[in-house]
């Protein structure tokens, strides 16, 4: 299994130039994906003025960049938008041959499925999630009663890595153990074939973070999101 962690310290970026390049948009050394699929974009860290213009012609006046965790800072006439502080945590669990166990009473989520998915979403807002967000990898839900009340998916794909995101259970289904199911069962997947489960949490969300632990997630470093407003 894959081991190298440099990888994740330009996920947005590594994921771009690899397995999501389908899904995203590049001029010079800017990139970002396909509208309604993510906001992430980047540029490198010692980005000049004339890379973050390229990013700009790439997004359009007026649009918001959600620069994820890169650390190059735009010029003075990108607005700040948000500021989060937040960790990015690694899966030190086991490997694991077969899904199935895990996934007792999960089912797998698709184009069909999106509106249900964005109802999630809005009232639990675990995180960005548009219309083609479900393209980025595997979603999986659990249904209570034929309705969706817990979801989680794959997200950035650094060659080695899938990061596990979208973690959200509606009001009414927490404390069930949902969202342990979900991502133990996505972290089945993705250990299966060969990769190694990531995620990002808040640090704020501490509730998260202590179940992310319990499930085999440790820190590996702090992260501070950023988002911008292109002039």
């Amino acid at each position: 299994m894959n081991g190298d962690t440099l990888a994740l310290d330009d996920p947005v970026g590594q994921s771009l130039s690899g397995g999501h390049a389908h899904l995203g948009r590049r001029l010079g050394r800017a990139a970002t994906y396909l509208p309604e699929v993510a906001t992430f974009s980047v540029v490198p860290p010692d980005a000049d003025e004339a890379q973050w213009a390229e990013l700009a012609r790439l997004l359009g006046p007026g649009q918001f960049a959600d620069m994820f965790s890169c650390p190059a800072v735009p010029p003075p006439d990108w607005e700040p938008v948000f500021v989060l502080e937040g960790r990015q945590m690694i899966w030190r669990g086991e490997s694991r041959s077969g899904g199935a166990p895990a996934e007792t009473g999960v089912v797998e989520l698709g184009p069909d499925h999106v509106p249900e998915m964005l109802d999630l979403v809005a009232r639990t807002r675990p995180g960005p999630f548009w219309p083609r967000t479900h393209e980025l990898g595997t979603y999986l839900g659990v249904r209570d009663r034929g309705v969706l009340v817990a979801m989680a998916g794959e997200r950035l794909r650094p060659p080695g890595w899938t990061e596990i995101s979208a973690v959200c259970t509606a009001p009414e289904a927490r404390g069930r153990g949902h969202a342990a199911r979900l991502v133990g069962a996505l972290a089945a997947r993705v250990t299966a074939r060969g990769e190694r489960p990531f995620l990002h949490v808040a640090e704020a969300n501490t509730r998260a973070t202590a179940l992310y632990e319990r499930l085999g997630f440790t820190t590996r470093r702090p992260v501070t999101f950023r988002g911008f407003r292109t002039p």
